[in-house]
């Protein structure tokens, strides 16, 4: 398994239950905090990875790989600062694997790409370093991740996994090694390209789903229409798309679409209801920010060295992945207000946030007696649906003013 990330460790786990496992990561306190039983990402309990220790290898040194026969790539495929693929992680993998792969091998990559990365980038060098053909020697899988991180109902053994290959014959051994752990079972596809542009598509048809309800909540706002009203009176249709406004951020989501509209573009074709809703979705932090101020304006506070204090960080209720979070972006823009602000998230690690983004992540401040000219609450943490209006009402100076980008809190000055 390269990679044990969100994606990577889950299945090197499910895996592990079954088959002697190697997991190699780059970083090697990663592997050692794996090996000692715990996984900082709480995707996996400690229990679960003590219990297939002795089926699982944790490694940093790729050399000691070469007597797997099946290697699985689930590195990140990010975007750059112009929201151009990156992939930097699959070509160093696929070099890696080069070094180590022998005949009769197959690699199966996890990651989502734009369809013929698989074929055309990351085979291609597998075989430069290992001077094996390609299916002649060696041969190639493609089964895109569903990881979902914080989710513990819907884990990779209970989300159908599509798959393929790049023979027939290999593409009949990858599904049967999915279906040997996935409990949900598989669907094969008929090709490596069209799993991979099945992968692709899922996020980019949330994204534009989202867009359209954002775009929908701007209008209403301007109406002086509760959005959710609005969606709540629309959904008693059988048919209705059930979906609610808010921040899309995240490693797929916010990601997956520049993958498409990447290659659409090489090909000549303007994806432009694609690249529109991105516009859209990438906005919502600033009018949010911008709504902030707004607020308290009205409220009469004085918006210089004004303390706002912000609820959840992460890109996601209850789990501790900051990856792309949109949270940030509101902080950003609202520091061009002069504002002080701090932030609490009690999923997120204050030192692990530190060496990162470095946006005055605090203490839990319900038991400390500063108080906020504005409070905001980003992520839908279950912790945070816990808090009353006293609780807010305690932590407030002056006249309430509370955020609520995520429909959570009782009775919000402004609520997305």
């Amino acid at each position: 398994m390269i990679g044990l990330g969100y994606v990577g460790l889950p299945l090197a786990v499910a895996f592990a239950e079954k088959y002697q496992v190697i997991g190699f990561d780059i970083n090697q306190s990663r592997n050692e905090e794996l090996n000692a039983g715990h996984d900082r990402t709480l995707e996996i309990e400690d229990e679960l990875l003590v219990s297939v220790k002795s089926n699982i290898q944790y490694t940093s040194d790729i050399q000691q790989t070469q007597d797997c026969n099946i290697y699985i790539v689930t590195v990140p495929t990010p975007i750059d600062e112009a929201n151009r693929p990156d992939l930097t992680p699959l070509i160093k993998s696929s070099r890696a694997i080069g070094e180590v792969i022998s005949k009769g091998d197959i690699v199966i990559y996890e990651s989502t790409v734009y369809p013929g990365v698989t074929e055309d980038i990351c085979i291609p060098e597998v075989e430069k370093v290992s001077g094996l053909t390609f299916n002649v020697d060696f041969f190639a899988g493609y089964s895109p991740e569903r990881i979902n991180p914080g989710d513990k109902e819907h884990t990779v053994k209970k989300i159908l996994k599509v798959t393929a290959g790049s023979t027939p014959e290999v593409a009949k051994k990858v599904d049967d090694l999915y279906k040997s752990v996935i409990t949900a079972g598989t669907h094969l596809a008929s090709s490596i390209k069209v799993a991979e542009a099945s992968k692709v598509i899922e996020n980019t048809q949330r994204d534009v789903s989202i867009a359209l309800i954002n775009e929908l909540a701007l209008i209403f706002d301007q109406m002086g229409i509760d959005t959710n009203e609005v969606l709540d009176a629309a959904g008693t249709k059988w048919n209705f798309n059930h979906l609610k406004p808010g921040l899309v951020g995240g490693h797929c989501i916010g990601v997956d679409p520049y993958y498409l509209t990447f290659k659409a573009e090489e090909l000549g074709y303007k994806p432009n209801l694609i690249l529109a809703s991105r516009q859209i979705n990438n906005g919502m932090s600033k009018y949010i920010a911008e709504k902030t101020i707004k607020m308290m304006i009205f409220a009469g506070k004085k918006i210089k060295n004004a303390d706002i204090l912000i609820l959840g960080v992460t890109f996601k209720e209850d789990c501790p992945d900051m990856r792309n979070t949109k949270v940030i972006d509101i902080i950003e823009e609202l520091k061009d207000y002069k504002v002080n602000i701090d932030v609490y998230d009690p999923w997120v690690d204050i030192n692990e946030e530190k060496k990162h983004y470095h946006h005055g992540i605090v203490l839990n401040p319900f038991e400390n007696s500063k108080k906020y000219d504005a409070i905001l609450v980003a992520v839908g943490h279950g912790q945070f649906k816990q808090l009353s209006m006293g609780d807010y009402q305690a932590l407030s100076k002056g006249e309430l003013v509370i955020i609520d980008v995520k429909g959570i809190v009782p009775e919000p000055t402004w609520r997305l």
